[in-house]
């Protein structure tokens, strides 16, 4: 759930006994801290559960070890995070300069959309659907121009032939082609907007049930605004 990409140069903080430093502070939620971080290396991103309440520190736990394993997933792919580190505690991954979709729009870019499928195309067929691509937050726009793709904590990993996998990875297809619906709308071909009109019952079972008790807990108990399929607002 990142949702700041850009290099900042606030003064670095300490940050624990290791060699890492702070580099700025991205996010902060009910299920974790996110910072931009350096360390010998170079620049990466931390997750960081130390602070989250008692009373959510399984489900971020959850959140944060399924991040973990779906970048296990695609480790040694092009355009996604590399892990770095999984403690229990907190996550390391790869940081890759860019700017989240919605703040970068990729507006008649078709090159984007072609390289965004192709993305996603490898990470099919390494038994992995994200799940979670609706939210223009998720999709990256590198300072190279290509795309990326991020936030793993809702990813689903098994066999890239079982018909689950394969009916969540039409699902993230789904997405990617409504984001080039909005931002490259005359490259949209006949094929395309049938997949667009075609909702599995994976989707309808969502929003009839699942994303009324999501928006329940995240809106109304923990007062967090998702903003779903915009990112955050400024």
């Amino acid at each position: 759930m990142n949702s700041v990409h850009d290099e900042s140069r606030p003064s670095p903080v300490s940050r624990g006994c290791d060699d890492a430093v702070e580099v700025a502070a991205l996010k902060a939620d009910s299920f974790g801290r996110i910072a931009l971080m350096r360390d010998a290396a170079g620049m990466f991103i931390r997750r960081d559960l130390r602070h989250v309440p008692l009373w959510l520190w399984l489900p971020a736990w959850w959140l944060a070890r399924r991040e973990a394993r779906g970048l296990r997933a695609v480790a040694g792919l092009d355009a996604v995070p590399q892990l770095r580190d999984w403690t229990g505690r907190r996550l390391d991954r790869s940081y890759m300069a860019g700017a989240a979709m919605y703040q970068r729009p990729p507006h008649g870019d078709i090159a984007y959309f072609r390289e965004a499928r192709h993305l996603l195309q490898r990470l099919h067929r390494r038994g992995l659907a994200h799940n979670d691509l609706a939210k223009e937050a998720n999709w990256l726009v590198l300072d190279d121009g290509r795309p990326a793709v991020i936030d793993f904590q809702l990813a689903s990993h098994g066999h890239a032939r079982s018909r689950w996998i394969r009916l969540l990875a039409r699902e993230d297809l789904r997405h990617l082609l409504k984001h080039k619906r909005t931002y490259c709308p005359q490259a949209i071909t006949p094929v395309e907007r049938r997949v667009l009109r075609r909702h599995s019952w994976v989707r309808q079972a969502w929003f009839a049930t699942g994303k009324p008790a999501y928006r329940f807990v995240t809106r109304r108990l923990l007062k967090w605004e998702d903003n779903e399929g915009q990112g955050p607002k400024p």
